[in-house]
């Protein structure tokens, strides 16, 4: 009997990564193999974002690379998965014909099913948002590795006027905190070093009368060798009770990634992000009293509607008075269905960018600043494997989320924790000499 191979691309954040390993297990246990190459597959899958318009462009151009393929194999099941299977599934089905296919972020258990329909011939949709689906009973397949993402929660409640998770992942619900130790337990005697907890925001999550804080420190209970890391967090409900906690455990990572959206407190309302800048820097002032070492990411929108040239002023002055370690940057993306969309794009699409173009620059300044003043210093590495740019380098993170490159040695090792002294720096990478190993505990 032929097992169909399955090939799998996956395309936006993190979740979508741990969703592809849900998607993998579903099928893995129903019998398919998994193919290296769309030319070898019977079923090709794209698992799909939906954040900012390009990221949709991507996927209809990847459509269009996969209609030669389908043209000589014509039993090739072409599926799309995720946000944009939700948010475009007329589109998808109706206008691209090679599209056999598509299943939202909740309906992944219906796979083997809609499966079966695509390859009779049928269009198999199954698009519907759950107010309980958590996959907390899966087995996500993953290769094995020293990171693992493992989605605690999903669906978001925020309704942020810009964004259109809440429409494409649903309305939060938690997995179960016993369910996120097991699985952890689990990675720990694989030999995995790293863990991610994921969620819209993570901050939300609840179990009966567990909180996230409470989440995060049953998992790094779980094994002091393995770090901790979390996102995305946001800025109303972070806890003071969090920040002791990562505070009171070495393996949880002094790394918050926090985003701001915006500096401007007008702007900050239209977006719906119900916190002011005021209470935003507070607990940064907060989270650097109680977390030594802390470092912050972002997240920032150049040009929402109406946004004025002290608007923007504003979002610079907050970058200044923060400096974070690093920040992801883009210019505001009308997205359909969003209330944000109702409202005029009346930024020019060139002061969009311009004003994009100076939240870079001063980005890279401060990161190159900061990463300045780690020169000489030690730094705790997580060994992640060779450089980028030569197999005569390793390289790794630290604690706080930077990557450092050092030469390679005989007996230094992917997995391995050392200890590296820092002799230069860009605004993206610290450079430096191994020192030691040590052990994470």
């Amino acid at each position: 009997m032929h097992n169909n191979n399955v090939y799998i691309e996956t395309y936006g954040c993190q979740m979508n990564v741990a969703d592809t390993e849900i998607v993998l297990g579903i099928l893995k246990s129903n019998g398919y193999n998994i193919a290296a190459d769309a030319h070898e597959a019977d079923v090709v899958l794209l698992n799909t974002c939906s954040v900012r318009e390009n990221a949709e462009q991507r996927i209809y151009g990847r459509l269009g690379s996969f209609k030669n393929i389908k043209d000589k194999k014509p039993g090739l099941v072409v599926g799309i998965l995720g946000c944009m299977a939700e948010r475009l599934r007329k589109d998808l089905i109706e206008e691209k014909k090679i599209v056999d296919m598509v299943v939202g972020p909740d309906e992944y258990r219906r796979l083997p099913e809609l499966l079966d329909i695509a390859f009779s011939g049928e269009k198999g949709i199954g698009v519907r948002l759950s107010r309980t689906e958590t996959y907390d009973d899966i087995v996500p397949y993953r290769e094995d590795g020293l990171q693992a993402w493992i989605s605690v929660m999903r669906g978001c409640d925020k309704f942020c006027t810009f964004c259109v998770v809440p429409f494409t992942r649903g309305r939060e619900r938690s997995r179960s905190l016993h369910s996120i130790v097991d699985e952890i337990k689990q990675l720990s005697e694989r030999g995995f070093k790293e863990v991610t907890l994921l969620g819209q925001n993570v901050n939300s999550y609840t179990d009966n009368n567990f909180d996230f804080a409470d989440l995060l420190e049953a998992c790094a209970k779980v094994d002091s060798s393995m770090r901790i890391r979390f996102t995305t967090s946001h800025p109303q409900d972070l806890s003071d009770k969090l920040l002791y906690t990562i505070a009171g455990y070495d393996n949880i990572c002094n790394y918050i990634h926090l985003p701001v959206q915006s500096g401007s407190n007008r702007i900050l309302d239209l977006m719906n992000r119900t916190y002011t800048i005021e209470h935003y820097l507070n607990l940064i002032d907060k989270a650097k009293k109680i977390i030594p070492g802390v470092s912050f990411s972002t997240d920032i929108i150049s040009g929402f509607p109406t946004e004025t040239e002290e608007d923007h002023k504003g979002t610079l002055e907050v970058m200044s008075k923060v400096r974070y370690d690093g920040a992801y940057m883009f210019k505001y993306s009308p997205r359909e269905g969003t209330k944000a969309y109702k409202m005029e794009d009346d930024v020019p699409e060139e002061v969009k960018g311009r004003r994009l173009s100076e939240i870079i620059d001063l980005q890279q300044k401060i990161s190159l600043e900061i990463n300045n003043e780690l020169i000489g210093t030690e730094e705790k590495i997580l060994v992640e494997g060779k450089s980028k740019k030569s197999d005569a380098f390793l390289a790794g993170r630290t604690d706080s989320n930077k990557v450092v490159v050092f030469p390679s040695e005989d007996d230094i090792k992917e997995g391995d924790y050392i200890k590296v002294k820092i002799k230069r720096a860009t605004s993206g990478t610290l450079f430096g000499d191994v020192i030691e190993k040590y052990q994470l505990v």
